[in-house]
């Protein structure tokens, strides 16, 4: 069932392989499908397409703009094959590990382990990373796609800080399971979260500390678009949340975990798949001298004023 309201949209960002990218999730996951693509012209990485998609009723969003970033593990998709839900969610779960393995990399190959009958985490040939689990759940029900954060080098150990930020910035929210890790699981340090889920919004997040040696750390190749309603909301997620100037640019910030952030006017979709070219092009054009976004003038730009 899709999230009809959904204030949180993962966002993808690729050099040029969006619009290949959504349409081979389609392909892989069960109820997926591409629902939009628009071309942004005259961006600072020239013509973007910009790219709404839906895998298994989770909204993602992905943007072709060039080669500046590189997707890594550290954020990764975690794929609850439920059999309480799905008689074949044994069969499915290899099938799509099958479909995500061509060109891609196994992190840790399908089989299984203490946590878990069947589980596998593989990175695929555009570079997400996916964490497929034959879950069944005792418990309350989880969504089947569920966005993954995992704190490593010097950002870890603190999953359990930034899990108490996000729930005190973000309404509809609140604490799910916590396992910590138990003493002799060196080099991760007893007490850090070895897998913990929360809820932000009415979306399951989860967060998992990792002190193994990771070549990796959060960048903004995956980040997370907040929609919102107003002025006001805009401007509080980002007083909460963004920690590092620089870095702001175009409605995107990062927090104090190098976690990378969108606060975005729910009604710009509308305004960027509905629009003229001309309007489409008048509102790129403001929102690119923006850093935090002012709602009030990308109106007057949608409308010519």
């Amino acid at each position: 069932m899709t999230n009809a309201n959904q204030t949180i949209v993962p966002h993808i960002w690729y050099d040029k392989e969006a619009v290949e990218a959504a349409n081979f999730y389609a392909s892989v996951f069960p109820e997926s499908k591409v629902t939009s693509v628009t071309t942004l012209h005259d961006t600072p990485s020239g013509d973007c397409d910009q790219v709404s998609f839906e895998i298994w009723g989770q909204k993602f969003m992905a943007i072709s703009a060039g080669p500046y970033f590189k997707l890594n593990p550290s954020v990764s998709f975690f794929v609850n094959f439920d059999p309480s839900r799905d008689k074949d969610a044994a069969q499915k779960i290899d099938e799509v590990w099958n479909k995500l393995s061509e060109g891609g990399q196994a992190l840790m190959p399908l089989d299984k382990y203490p946590f878990s009958e069947r589980y596998g985490w593989i990175q695929d040939k555009y570079g997400v990373s996916w964490q497929l689990i034959l879950t069944n759940p005792e418990g309350e029900e989880r969504p089947a796609i569920v966005p993954s954060l995992l704190f490593v080098g010097e950002k870890c150990g603190k999953a359990e800080e930034a899990m108490s930020l996000y729930l005190s910035i973000f309404g509809n929210s609140r604490q799910g399971t916590i396992a910590r890790y138990p003493k002799g699981s060196d080099p991760d340090q007893e007490g850090t979260i070895m897998f913990s889920d929360f809820m932000l919004e009415k979306q399951w997040f989860t967060v998992m500390d990792s002190a193994h040696d990771h070549k990796f750390n959060f960048n903004e190749a995956i980040s997370f678009m907040v929609k919102c309603d107003s002025q006001e909301e805009i401007d509080h997620y980002w007083e909460k949340l963004s920690a590092v100037p620089e870095a702001e640019q175009c409605g995107w910030l990062t927090d104090k975990f190098g976690v990378s952030w969108q606060i975005v006017p729910a009604e710009m979709d509308e305004m960027l798949e509905k629009g003229t070219p001309e309007q489409i092009a008048r509102v790129t054009k403001a929102f690119l001298q923006m850093k935090k976004f002012d709602l009030a003038a990308l109106h007057k730009a949608y409308k010519g004023e």
